[in-house]
């Protein structure tokens, strides 16, 4: 997805994902960086996830290239499949997902067969903090994958690396923030509270992402992430920076892998 001679560019999403019901109202926040020269983060938009869907849905008509960065899991360990009697596919396992009326009926489901969380090759290789059946990341695992991902393959949006067109101008793929700036050599802990250390900390990962890596962010969009305690807007301004490119293994095209 490299810029054209025409009026064609990339366009890099981050996206904070909310699987919690207040995900329902505006819980989402989606930072834009344009991958042209002196591009700069200037605004943070709030969705629910229909919002969010349909605004990935619209990406494929304005003749740009674009990556949806999004913290959340895309899929589940081979392990958790395989104790379940799911056929190891991606596919199949967002329809057997689908079949439980909520996440927690899902999850319930699960424990009632295993009670292991195991965490997926994509997760040990990006470090990410939790594994995708965790009581506090369940709901976003579920939601990601049946709300939002399941319908945008079978729009033609590529999911990478699980599903979708291989050649769709419009590439979802999971992102983590924490990755980031473990990668980056800085710390994942403390920006996210209400004391004055936890502000300073998200001031800080803003200074290290400007001058380390070369991010731009508007007045407006800075004063956000460092206001806000729960770092929200500063996780989907950080998924912005250029995805880490790796070898992609044959157990992601079931688990996912995190592009971070």
């Amino acid at each position: 997805m490299s810029t054209q001679p025409d009026s064609r560019i990339r366009i890099i999403h981050g996206v904070d994902f909310s699987g919690a019901d207040a995900g329902g109202e505006a819980g989402i926040r989606i930072a834009s960086r344009p991958c042209v020269a002196e591009s700069v983060v200037d605004r943070i938009e709030r969705l629910d996830r229909i919002g969010l869907r349909r605004r990935i849905l619209a990406s494929l008509e304005d003749g740009h290239d674009h990556l949806w960065l999004i913290d959340a899991p895309f899929g589940l360990p081979l392990a958790t499949l395989e104790a379940c009697g799911i056929p190891k596919d991606w596919s199949k396992a967002v329809e057997w997902m689908a079949g439980f009326r909520t996440p927690r009926d899902w999850r319930r489901g699960v424990r009632g067969v295993t009670r292991k969380e195991p965490r997926r090759l994509a997760d040990r290789a990006a470090a990410t903090p939790l594994a995708s059946m965790n009581l506090r990341i369940f709901k976003q695992t579920w939601t990601a994958m049946v709300e939002l991902l399941r319908p945008l393959a079978e729009a033609g949006v590529r999911i990478e690396p699980l599903a979708g067109p291989r050649d769709s101008r419009v590439v979802v793929a999971e992102g983590c923030p924490a990755s980031i700036l473990k990668r980056g050599g800085d710390s994942s802990r403390g920006y996210k509270g209400k004391d004055a250390s936890n502000r300073d900390r998200r001031r800080e990962i803003l200074e290290v992402a400007h001058h380390r890596w070369g991010l731009r962010i508007s007045e407006t969009v800075a004063g956000r992430c460092i206001d806000g305690t729960a770092g929200d807007d500063l996780d989907a301004v950080i998924l912005t920076l250029d995805p880490l490119v790796t070898v992609v293994p044959p157990e992601a095209s079931v688990e996912g892998w995190v592009y971070s």
